[in-house]
């Protein structure tokens, strides 16, 4: 399964942020999403396979406990691809930041952009 195929399921990439804060018990996981989702815990527990199966999760046995966590390997393959296209949002952001900067400064010294109002 291609990678952007497995990210085009909400529910594989809700599982992909909850991972991203740490390691999981498959309970935690399957508790969280059939809240949000109101799936099965068997319907997690496929979720869980195939990212696992596609290599987006690591799993490891703790007794009774299987706990998984986020395998960046596919994620830095989905970077790559997107390379190609930074140069479309990069300018964008680089003249935010420039503007942000440049607001931060002028509060900074005092300067503001308001005409200052006058008191009868």
């Amino acid at each position: 399964m291609h990678a952007f195929d497995v990210l085009a399921d909400p529910v594989r990439r809700r599982i992909l942020e909850l991972l991203a804060d740490g390691e999981m018990t498959a309970g935690a996981v399957a508790d969280v999403v059939r809240a949000e989702f109101g799936i099965s815990q068997p319907g997690v527990s496929q979720h869980l396979k195939v990212l696992r199966e596609s290599g987006f999760a690591t799993v490891r046995a703790e007794g009774a406990r299987r706990l998984y966590a986020v395998d960046s390997g596919p994620l830095r393959d989905i970077d790559a691809w997107l390379d190609r296209f930074r140069r479309f949002w990069t300018p964008h952001l680089d003249a935010l930041a420039t503007e942000l900067a440049r607001g931060r400064r002028e509060r900074r010294l005092g300067g503001t952009d308001e005409t200052p109002r006058s008191t009868p």
